[in-house]
């Protein structure tokens, strides 16, 4: 069995690949296209409507008698929390790069995402029939931009137009891909003399580059024998699952070349369940560190790491198993939330279809109908083994809008429908505005919202108006400054009292809020300290003097008095709340706006046009790379001067510029909002 995900920057050929794969496997019958919307794998309709795939669609398909249980992610980057939880779950990737535009911001993006999860990768250079196509510029740009160590194993055979088959680099073959047959058919022959010479050149750099990592490869090199195919092949795995090594494929999947020496690879090259990387929990009742045995006699143990909503069904959630087995029928504890879920079906997807099963077992990736309370980072499991597996974080919303039903009747089918996407989606967040009442739904960027709106209205038949996008801006201090709150208030008659002692200081750019009290429990009963620490929090997402969460504020109670007759943990709850606002408004607080990191590609012939507009938008240049027939600007700009960017940079390119852009960090805002 293989977990893989398919991962890429938008337009690589991502979907197109897995289109192959899964026609080739069997799985489906006839090639669908990303373009006519026709793609198995983006089945929802705004992914028709698109050409893009906006959520991580499973599907398991089997070669040569092995599963293999596939994740296609999106390629955008206001998608990236789809990309993160199904990297969570995968034992090994397929990173696709286009032979054209390389390793694109969104490559890099993922690629140091599945980086912190240490998952083992193989690439693949798509698209060799495209005009510009260059395979070797390519394996130079993901060893010098990704850091890692490339190894060939396949040359291509031509480029563009004249791109007509590939070098097996350890077989030393030529493979030919029967175009009558959608490239079923493979046809291996001798290197023709064309090629020789460069397939001779490549075999000993893939020698060489093997034998680093290899004795017995090194000795047999320096002897001058023939190396085996297998004792090759063993040692590139190995160096691929200690992720020395980057096995390298080459081909055209809309020409369908390629793709079974790429299947092959998945089962040669990338890890069973069984041999990632050892899973660690921490015991529920200490916290202390444990390491899960995948063992399918074992106690179940899963991580649920995607809902996703189903008219019929309800909430599917998506479990990859680390532990034991799973059956349906029976019932199993979500070790979150402390409560007994019930599995009525469990579901083996493709795409948006699926196939009932009966059982789950250690290292499957499956679909379960009933669970009521899951959400995604959960951790259910046998009730006996109280683990909980290591949550998921996910960046914070940077962009808002507000939305309202147009009707009356469309009240209570917005509040549901926006329910249902919070869940599905931990990027989404929804709140309501103290002051107007009115909803505000926040996401990863304008296309992020859009499509949500769209599926609010489109899927769940709810009329609503939709305000424009706005900043969701944070706060701050730059100083630091202790403030004495002393509490006294009449309730019922009664006098409530608290005196603490705050000492507010930045924390550093990227360190979040937090509290520690100083305060001895002789000094300060532990109830009224804890309340003192809830009302700091709670203020935490207040603001100080604009009403936006704050962020990177250290909070120390350095001192504390209560009395015996009239304190109370309301009291001291209160006291933190307006004891952490008193402080804050004296330590030169102030507005931060979201800086976003803008990759642009443009025609070399508007390079200049492109980068005077984006400075008039404060955009700060970092770099300019240029590339075959197209320049490669990076900016920082702030948020709230790239709205309606995609416009302006289609009319200044004549239509052939693209941009991508993500969060980077908060900056303090010069001027009002």
């Amino acid at each position: 069995m293989r977990n893989i995900g398919i991962m890429a920057h938008i337009d690589a050929g991502k979907t197109t690949t897995t289109e192959r794969i899964l026609f080739y496997t069997g799985k489906s019958h006839r090639i669908g296209e990303v373009d006519n919307g026709e793609a198995t794998m983006d089945w929802m309709e705004q992914e028709q409507d698109r050409g893009i795939t906006i959520t991580s669609a499973a599907t398991t398909c089997y070669w040569n008698k092995n599963q293999i249980n596939i994740i296609d992610t999106p390629g955008h980057v206001d998608f990236t929390a789809e990309v993160e939880r199904a990297l969570r779950v995968l034992d090994g990737a397929i990173a696709i790069f286009c032979a054209v535009g390389g390793v694109e911001p969104q490559s890099e993006t993922v690629w140091h995402q599945a980086d912190h999860y240490n998952i083992p990768r193989i690439a693949f250079v798509n698209k060799m029939d495209r005009l510009g196509a260059n395979f070797y510029d390519v394996v130079k740009e993901i060893e010098e931009k990704l850091q890692a160590n490339p190894l060939v194993l396949y040359l291509p055979m031509g480029t563009e137009n004249d791109f007509t088959g590939i070098i097996d680099l350890i077989k030393m073959k030529e493979l030919k891909f029967e175009v009558n047959s959608n490239g079923s058919e493979i046809i291996e022959s001798d290197i023709s003399s064309d090629y020789k010479n460069l397939a001779d050149e490549w075999h000993e750099k893939l020698l060489d580059n093997i034998s680093a990592f290899s004795e017995e490869i090194t000795d047999l090199f320096l002897e001058g024998e023939d190396i085996p195919a297998k004792i090759m092949k063993d040692a590139i795995r190995v160096n691929t699952l200690n992720r020395n090594l980057v096995p390298v494929f080459v081909g055209a999947s809309l020409k369908n070349i390629g793709v079974q020496p790429l299947l092959d690879g998945v089962l040669d090259f990338l890890p069973s369940p069984f041999e990632g990387n050892p899973i660690v929990g921490h015991k529920l009742k200490d916290n202390s560190e444990v390491t899960v045995v995948q063992d399918k006699n074992g106690p179940a143990l899963a991580l649920v790491f995607k809902i996703q909503s189903d008219r019929e069904a309800g909430a599917l959630s998506f479990i990859r198993v680390y532990s034991g087995t799973i059956k349906k029928g029976s019932a199993i504890l979500n070790i979150n939330k402390h409560k007994r879920e019930r599995i009525n079906r469990l579901l083996r997807m493709h795409s948006n279809r699926h196939e009932a099963i009966e059982e789950l077992h250690a290292g499957d990736i499956a679909v379960v109908v009933g669970f009521k309370a899951a959400q995604t980072g959960d951790t259910v499991g046998s009730e006996g083994y109280q683990v909980l597996l290591e949550d998921m974080n996910f960046p914070e919303p940077v962009i808002s809008v507000a939305i309202e039903p147009r009707t009356i009747s469309d009240q209570d089918k917005l509040l549901k429908a926006l329910d249902s996407l919070k869940r599905e989606d931990p990027t989404f967040t929804v709140k309501e505005n103290e002051e107007t009442g009115q909803l505000i739904i926040a996401g990863m960027g304008e296309l992020h919202l859009d499509v949500l709106v769209k599926r609010v209205t489109s899927e769940f038949k709810v009329d609503a108006n939709v305000g424009k996008p706005q900043v969701t801006y944070r706060e701050s201090i730059f100083t630091k400054v202790s403030h004495t709150e002393n509490f006294q208030k009449l309730v019922a008659g009664k006098e409530n009292t608290a005196e603490i002692t705050l000492t507010v200081e930045p924390a550093g750019k990227g360190k979040g809020n937090s509290f520690s009290s100083e305060v001895s429990e002789s000094i300060l009963p532990r109830e009224f300290s804890d309340a003192a620490a809830r009302g700091v929090k709670n203020a935490f997402a207040s603001g100080i003097m604009f009403g936006y969460p704050t962020i990177d504020i250290k909070v120390t109670m350095t001192n504390a008095a209560y009395d015996q007759q009239t304190s109370s943990a309301l009291a001291f709850e209160t006291a933190g709340a307006l004891g952490f606002d008193a402080a804050c408004r004296k330590a030169d607080p102030a507005l931060l706006e979201p800086v976003m990191d803008v990759d642009i590609l443009t025609p070399k012939e508007f390079v200049g046009e492109v980068i005077s507009h984006i400075t008039t938008r404060k955009g700060v240049i970092g770099s300019l790379e240029s590339k075959p027939a197209i320049e490669h600007i990076r900016a920082e700009v702030p948020l709230v001067n790239m709205f309606g960017y995609s416009t302006a940079l289609r009319s200044l390119t004549q239509g052939r510029g693209t941009f991508a852009m993500e969060f980077s960090y908060f900056a303090k805002k010069e001027g009002g909002i």
